[in-house]
C-alpha cells in the first residue's frame, strides 16, 4: 500500500516456533465443529461492528469520504493549518478502514471455506487501493515543501505534532519517493501484488489435497496445516516419519504451483524496489523501518558462526531420545517420553497471568479483560486459519487474538506469546495518537518472546519434578530453535532467493527445493553426521506461509534476542528495567526501532544480544546435562 502514517494491516502470525501437539485425556481441542465450541472460547466480532450489515454501512461510508482527500491537492504547503487537515483526515480514513479490515479478515480466518467473508476481505483490499490512490499525491507533494517551511509548520501547528516522525521520514525516503502520477500507479497496483499472498492463503488452507494416513494404533488422520503440526509430534518414530514424509511429499507434488505462487512473490518485491530506485529488494523491505542492511547481514553470518551451539543442541536430543541416528523428523518429538503433562484452558489463564505478575496489576488486570470479553478465538474448528496471532488494527476497539489451542506446555506458551503481541498493541493504541501507535514490525516480537521467558521461568521455579523440569527446559531449547535459528535458516532462504531473481534467474519449485534443501542441510549438521535431513525435507518451503510477507522471519530471531537480553533484568527485579519495558510497550511507533529498542536497553547493530542468547542457551543444556546425570 502507499506510505501513510499508520500500516493498516497489522497482523501479527506466530512463528513456526507454535507446536501443536495430540491432546490427551481431557479432550481438549476434540471438537472440531465451530458452532459447538462454547463462546467463550470464541472472539466476539460484535465488538468491532454488531452485525456484517454495520459492516458495510461502515465500508460505504469510508468509500464516499475517501473522495475528499482530493480537496486537498495543491494546497498542502499553503498553511500548517491546511496540511494538518490533510494528515488528520487521511489518518481518520485509515483508522476505519484498519477496523473494517480486521472485522473481515477475522470473519475469513474463522473459516477459510466461506467464499462470503473471503470477499469481504478482498473488498478491503480493493478500498485500500483506491485510498492508497488517492492518497499518492500527499508525500510527493510534502517534498516540493522545502524542509525549512515543513519545520515552521510543526513548530506553529499542535496538530501536526503527531505527525513530526512521518513527516521526517518523507525527507529521509526523498530519493525513493515518485512523482504523483507514479505514487498512483504504484498504490493501486496492490490490487494485483497481494494476489500470491491470497492465492497461497487460500490453496494452503482450503483447497489443498491433504493427505490422510493411518498411524500405528489404527487411527486415520487427514493431515491438514493444524494437524501435521499436532502429528509430527507424536512419541511414536514409525508414525512421524509418515506424517512428514507424507506432508511434505504431497506438498512436493504440487511444487509447481507452490513455485509459481512464490515466485509471483518475489518478483513483486523486486518490481517495488526497482520501481522506487533500491538495488535490491532487501533493501526495499529494510528501508520503511530505517533498519540498517547490517543488522540483517549480522544475524545471519551471528547464527552460522554459531551453528555449533547449535548442532550441540542436537546432538543432546539425540541422547535424550536414545536413537542412533537424529533424523528430521524427530526434531518434534516430545524430548522426555515420559512427562504427558495436559493443560485446560483454565489453568493455561491461571499459569500466564501469575507467570506476567512481574510486569504489574496493571499490566495482569488488561490480560484477566482478554480472557473474560472475550477477546481470543481460542480452539482449532474445521476450516479455521492455522497458526495463531494478535491483530490490534481495530484503534477504538482492543486486539484480538487466534490460536489453535491444543492443551500442551507449546500451547501455553503460544497463549502467552500471543498476549504479548496483543498488550504492546493495547498499550500502544492507548498512549498513542493513531498516527503513531502502530509500532513497527522489527519490534513485534520482543513483546511475545519476553512473555515466553516470563512464563517458563515461572514454570521452572515451580515445578519439582526433575523430568518435567527437564521437559521444559527442552522447550525453551525448542524456542531458540525454532525462532532463532529456523527463522534465520529461513531468511537466508529468502535473501537468497531473492538474489537468484535479481540476478534475472528463473524461480521454480525445482530450483526452490535445491535452495532449500543446501541451506537446511547447512544448518543441521547433516553433512557433518549431526542430523539427517531426508530428501523430501526440500519441500518444506511451501509449509511456511511468511515467505509472503517480505523480509518478515528474520524479525523473529532478532526480537528474541532482543527479549532474551531485557527479560534477564526484569527476572532480576530490576524495577528500571521494568519502567523501560513498559513504556517500550506504549512507545508504539513513535521512533524508529532501532531507536526504540535502545531505550528499553538493547542495541540491535551490535553482536550482544545473540551472543547473550547463546550463552543463555548454553546454560540451559549444562543445567540439562546436569539433571541427566543425576538420573543414573
Amino acid at each position: 500500500m502507499a506510505r501513510q502514517p499508520r500500516q493498516v494491516f497489522t497482523r501479527f502470525a506466530l512463528a513456526a516456533a507454535i507446536a501443536s501437539v495430540l491432546p490427551t485425556g481431557r479432550g481438549l481441542a476434540q471438537e472440531r465443529d465451530r458452532s459447538k465450541i462454547p463462546d467463550k472460547y470464541k472472539w466476539n466480532t460484535a465488538d468491532i461492528y454488531p452485525s456484517e450489515e454495520a459492516w458495510r454501512a461502515a465500508k460505504e461510508r469510508l468509500l464516499a469520504e475517501i473522495p475528499k482527500l482530493k480537496g486537498f491537492r495543491g494546497a498542502l504547503g499553503s498553511s500548517a493549518g491546511r496540511l494538518a487537515d490533510a494528515l488528520e483526515l487521511l489518518t481518520q480514513l485509515n483508522k476505519e478502514l484498519a477496523r473494517a479490515y480486521v472485522y473481515a479478515s477475522m470473519l475469513s480466518d474463522e473459516d477459510t471455506r466461506v467464499s462470503k467473508h473471503q470477499g469481504m476481505q478482498q473488498e478491503m483490499v480493493q478500498v485500500n487501493a483506491q485510498l492508497g490512490g488517492e492518497a499518492a499525491f500527499i508525500e510527493p507533494e510534502i517534498l516540493k515543501t522545502d524542509r525549512a517551511t515543513i519545520d515552521r509548520f510543526v513548530a506553529s501547528e499542535a496538530r501536526l505534532k503527531p505527525f513530526r516522525l512521518y513527516l521526517d521520514d518523507i525527507q529521509r525516503r526523498r530519493p525513493h519517493t515518485k512523482t504523483d502520477a507514479e505514487e498512483k500507479l504504484l498504490a493501486t497496483a496492490s490490487v494485483i501484488t497481494t494476489g500470491p499472498s491470497s492465492i497461497y492463503g487460500v490453496f494452503s488452507d482450503a483447497d489443498f489435497p491433504y493427505p490422510t494416513v493411518t498411524l500405528a494404533d489404527g487411527q486415520k488422520v487427514k493431515l491438514d496445516s493444524s494437524t501435521f503440526s499436532v502429528a509430527r509430534m507424536s512419541a511414536n518414530r514409525e508414525d512421524r516419519q509418515k506424517v512428514m514424509s507424507s506432508f511434505f511429499g504431497a506438498l512436493g507434488s504440487y511444487r509447481g504451483t507452490f513455485g509459481a505462487t512464490l515466485n509471483s512473490q518475489i518478483q513483486s518485491d523486486i518490481f517495488y524496489a526497482r520501481a522506487r530506485d533500491y538495488p535490491a529488494a532487501l533493501e526495499a523491505a529494510l528501508d520503511g523501518p530505517n533498519i540498517p542492511k547490517s543488522v540483517y547481514t549480522r544475524l545471519v553470518d551471528g547464527v552460522n558462526k554459531h551453528l555449533p551451539t547449535f548442532h550441540r543442541y542436537l546432538k543432546l536430543r539425540q541422547k535424550m531420545m536414545g536413537v542412533s541416528e537424529l533424523h528430521y523428523y524427530d526434531l518434534y518429538a516430545p524430548l522426555v517420553a515420559s512427562v504427558d503433562v495436559t493443560y485446560t484452558p483454565e489453568e493455561a489463564e491461571k499459569h500466564v497471568l501469575a507467570a506476567l505478575k512481574p510486569l504489574g496489576a496493571d499490566y495482569t488486570s488488561v490480560l484477566a479483560k482478554a480472557f473474560s470479553e472475550r477477546w481470543i478465538d481460542l480452539l482449532p474448528s474445521e476450516g479455521k486459519r492455522s497458526g495463531a496471532y494478535s491483530n490490534g488494527g481495530a484503534y477504538d476497539v482492543h486486539p484480538f487474538m487466534l490460536l489453535n489451542y491444543n492443551g500442551k506446555y507449546t500451547d501455553v506458551s503460544t497463549l502467552a506469546h500471543e498476549l504479548g503481541h496483543t498488550m504492546q498493541s493495547y498499550y500502544s493504541n492507548k498512549q498513542q495518537p493513531y498516527a503513531t501507535a502502530s509500532y513497527p514490525i522489527f519490534v513485534a516480537e520482543v513483546a511475545s518472546t519476553f512473555n515466553e521467558a516470563l512464563l517458563i521461568d515461572y514454570m521452572l521455579k515451580n515445578i519439582k519434578d526433575d523430568a518435567t523440569k527437564l521437559s521444559l527446559l527442552g522447550n525453551y531449547l525448542e524456542g531458540i530453535k525454532s525462532t532463532v535459528f529456523r527463522q534465520t535458516q529461513f531468511a537466508e532462504f529468502e535473501w537468497r532467493a531473492h538474489e537468484i531473481a535479481e540476478k534475472g534467474q528463473p524461480i521454480t519449485g525445482e530450483v526452490l527445493d535445491t535452495l532449500y534443501a543446501d541451506i537446511t542441510k547447512k544448518y543441521y549438521g547433516h553433512d557433518k553426521g549431526v542430523a539427517v535431513v531426508d530428501d523430501y525435507i526440500a519441500h518444506e518451503w511451501a509449509f511456511i506461509p511468511h515467505f509472503y510477507r517480505t523480509y518478515y522471519v528474520f524479525q523473529y530471531a532478532t526480537s528474541f534476542t532482543a527479549s532474551a537480553a531485557l527479560s534477564e533484568k526484569v527476572m532480576a527485579g530490576d524495577p528500571e528495567a521494568i519502567k523501560r519495558y513498559l513504556a517500550f510497550l506504549g512507545a508504539g511507533g513513535s521512533k524508529y526501532p532501532i531507536d526504540l529498542l535502545k531505550d528499553a536497553g538493547v542495541d540491535m547493530t551490535t553482536d550482544e544480544p545473540l551472543e547473550l542468547t547463546m550463552k543463555k542457551m548454553n546454560r540451559v543444556m549444562d543445567e540439562m546435562e546436569k539433571l541427566l546425570a543425576a538420573k543414573k
